[in-house]
């Protein structure tokens, strides 16, 4: 008798893993569990079919410089009752959504643009009824949201998204990228209290090797104008072929179906290394457009550059172990070694803190940069991702006088705090430049690009180790020696109005400066670039009156809203939020274009349930490329099987509340955590995760040990103290006091000391 209590405690504590409910291994907060990330773990039900998403295809047109891309997810399902999937997927930051149809057997549905909490009431009501219909949203600029309601058994469902964006040379290559998947995101809100916009975080993830469960395709046709060459697919395997010199195809390789885990990325260059620069125009029944780019002068000489100070700031999370850690190891190191003596540096280095390498940035010896580098070469990853604290850390350090400060961030950017990154730099602009390094094959480019945007930087990303030199000379040359300063374009008789950007900002690559705006009239005047180069006075001048407009350059209408809402979401602080809501807005709904406010919804009007409620399915994602299970708390989560025993239930329910697994040595915990001074209870959650390798090596048994910590002003611990202990081993308890000491907290944020204290909790 005395069994039946520990077996019924067994099951109930199995019942939701086995019906899908979260694997999380991330530090509570305020006793909830957070909202992401965690692992997929299938039901048992038979009847439920939890892979519906069966293929997403891209078919992909370019010309010139606009890239017009359609989408096709099918769903099928499989099962037995009716369900209801739900799918997050990524997009380039630049697409601009203008489209989408729904495809139920002989019957098609267009999709209508609608505000966002109208297409949702839409949408669930007609989930309610019974019938069919897909739902569009955008949870992030490039980051959206397919829900596709009553998907009947055996039905076969397909939604094709329509997008365009606009395709801009760097140093005169083309490079067209297309994401398939979304990398996990670290959030520390508790999943209860989580407001609706942020909790499309919670989805499930396949674990590390795993390969997609889907069907990945992609076609690219390109008709640039002039003579292609150096055509390369770095990421995946393709075959490419030639309709002339100026027209290419490239397929996708037949062994490349499960691809669908990283970046496609393409590249090519213009036959004389040119690139499109001039004028297109658009003629619409309402508005007219116009594009203008234009190829930005020579580079002056390296020499003629004043010193400069730069600071790297390093994400060292759980989510960078392996293979994206050892990328930034490599950019670092190359970064670092090649800086000039006239140069000073610093290093910072977060996960759930930061730690710098010194309190003022430091000459650019040789002994100083050995020092960065072996800082640098002891990280292994491990820990939640605060970004904010570090930048805001980063700012704050002592400048040096007369020197120009550059900070660069490496990073997965997995994390949702977007805006209030945005918000940070857009405020320091005056203190540093910004560039951002995405690392890793499926980074956040969301987050990525815009810091660079706001910071007047420049984004990079590196998918492979091989590709952090070329990244970093890259780099190396952008910022040694700026293309044109003092930039301004001037309209000579050309009326235009609402033109973007509103002011340029220095040039430092060799890319073309581009302007959008809207034209009245006729088409004639002059356009000129006026600007200072290393060599002197720069000017351009485009007669407007030899270009004629165009309808192939419809698209043009679509890029320009595009950019505006872009512009108005990353400088939320331009204008009051209501203010900056209303226009983001009206623009979705006059242009036909995805925004954080608008949303896509096509409903059947047939109602085919008359049933039982459809099954809601979140449609599991793999980790990307190279991403370890530590994204996900893999250091100390169990792997699930597909489908779960009652052994493998048993197993699952020796779990503490806290979501932490237990294996063959000891699990830990901690409870009563108390702190003072300008620490929170989350920081001390996250740098326990950090380190709780190092302390299960410490021990294997039962009991508990009581400490109390000093943490310095600089986050560093200053003392320990065992207020109480229970171990059995007698060393364990010096072990585990020596591994505390070495703990690096988040700075304070009264710039004081502060104290902690906690039990550390062992079960064998």
């Amino acid at each position: 008798m005395k069994s039946i209590p520990r077996i019924l405690a067994v099951i109930l504590l199995a019942l939701p893993i086995l019906w899908g409910a979260k694997a999380s291994v991330q530090p509570e907060v305020s006793g909830d569990r957070t909202l992401s990330p965690y692992f997929f773990v299938k039901s048992d039900d038979p009847g439920v079919d939890q892979l519906p998403l069966k293929s997403t295809t891209a078919s992909v047109n370019i010309s010139g410089v606009i890239a017009d891309v359609r989408v096709t997810q099918v769903y099928k399902n499989e099962g037995k009752r009716p369900i209801e999937a739900i799918y997050v997927f990524p997009a380039s930051t630049r697409a601009a959504v203008y489209g989408m149809k729904m495809t139920i057997g002989e019957r098609v549905i267009e999709a209508k643009i609608a505000k966002r909490d109208d297409a949702r009431r839409e949408y669930e009501r007609a989930r309610e009824e019974g019938k069919s219909a897909s739902l569009l949203e955008q949870q992030r600029p490039n980051v959206f949201q397919m829900n596709v309601a009553n998907i009947m058994p055996g039905d076969e469902i397909k939604v094709v998204l329509k997008y365009t964006e606009l395709l801009v040379p760097t140093e005169r290559v083309y490079e067209f990228m297309y994401p398939p998947v979304v990398g996990p995101r670290y959030s520390n809100q508790a999943a209860e209290s989580a407001p609706p916009s942020e909790r499309w975080v919670q989805n499930p993830y396949l674990h590390e090797g795993e390969l997609t469960p889907y069907k990945f395709d992609i076609a690219v046709s390109i008709s640039a104008g002039m003579p292609i060459k150096d055509l390369t697919c770095s990421s995946h395997k393709v075959q490419a072929s030639y309709n002339g010199p100026t027209s290419a195809v490239v397929h996708l390789d037949g062994s490349e179906q499960s691809g669908g885990n990283r970046d496609y990325i393409l590249r090519y260059r213009l036959g004389g290394d040119k690139i499109q620069s001039g004028l297109l125009l658009y003629e619409g029944e309402k508005e007219k457009f116009f594009l203008l780019m234009m190829e930005p002068p020579s580079r002056v000489k390296a020499e003629n550059i004043p010193g400069r100070e730069y600071i790297f700031i390093v994400d060292v999370s759980g989510s960078m172990h392996g293979f994206p850690l050892e990328i930034s190891k490599k950019l670092l190191k190359d970064l670092i070694g090649n800086l000039r003596q006239t140069d000073r540096f610093n290093v910072l280095l977060f996960s759930g803190g930061s730690s710098v390498m010194s309190g003022e940035s430091l000459p650019a010896t040789p002994g100083n940069i050995q020092q960065a580098i072996h800082l640098i070469e002891r990280q292994r990853g491990g820990g939640g991702t605060e970004l904010l604290p570090a930048l805001e850390r980063a700012l704050k350090l002592p400048r040096p006088e007369n020197f120009s400060r550059t900070i660069v961030i490496a990073t997965d950017g997995y994390v949702h705090v977007e805006t209030q990154a945005f918000d940070l730099i857009r405020n320091s602009l005056q203190n540093a430049n910004m560039f951002a390094f995405g690392i890793g094959s499926s980074v956040n480019r969301h987050l990525i690009e815009g810091m660079a945007r706001v910071g007047m930087g420049e984004p990079f990303v590196i998918m492979k180790p091989d590709e952090a030199p070329a990244q970093a000379e890259r780099f190396r040359r952008m910022i040694q020696s700026p293309v044109l300063t003092r930039v301004r374009v001037d309209f000579k008789e050309f009326k235009t109005y609402d033109v973007e950007p509103v002011s340029i900002p220095d040039v430092l690559a060799e890319r073309p400066v581009i302007v959008f705006g809207k034209w009245r009239g006729n088409a004639r005047g002059q356009i000129t670039l006026n600007g200072v180069s290393g060599s002197g006075s720069h000017r351009d001048v485009i007669d407007v009156s030899a270009v004629k407009p165009s309808k192939e350059n419809a698209a043009l209408r679509y890029l320009w809203a595009r950019h505006r809402i872009a512009i108005l979401s990353d400088y939320n602080k331009l204008r009051p939020d209501d203010g900056r809501i209303n226009e983001v807005t009206d623009l979705g709904l006059k242009y036909n274009l995805l925004t954080a406010y608008t949303s896509f919804v096509a409903v059947d009007t047939e109602v085919r349930n008359t049933g039982e409620k459809p099954t809601t399915i979140k449609q599991p994602l793999p980790l990307p490329q190279g991403v370890s299970d530590y994204a996900v708390g893999g250091a100390v989560a169990c792997k699930m099987s597909a489908q779960l025993s009652m052994p493998a239930a048993r197993e699952e329910a020796s779990r503490d509340a806290s979501g932490r697994t237990e294996g063959k040595g000891a699990i830990l915990s901690i409870r009563d955590v108390k702190v003072s001074g300008g620490l929170t209870k989350e920081a001390v959650y996250a740098v326990f995760e950090k380190h709780r390798p190092e302390l299960e090596r410490c021990y294997s048994g039962k009991g508990e040990i009581t400490l109390a910590l000093v943490i310095g002003k600089d986050g560093s611990v200053k003392s320990v103290k065992t207020m109480k202990i229970t171990l059995k081993d007698k060393n364990a308890g010096s072990c585990i006091a020596g591994q505390a000491g070495k703990w690096l907290f988040p700075a304070p944020l009264d710039r004081k000391e502060a104290k902690v204290t906690m039990t550390i909790v062992f079960r064998s």
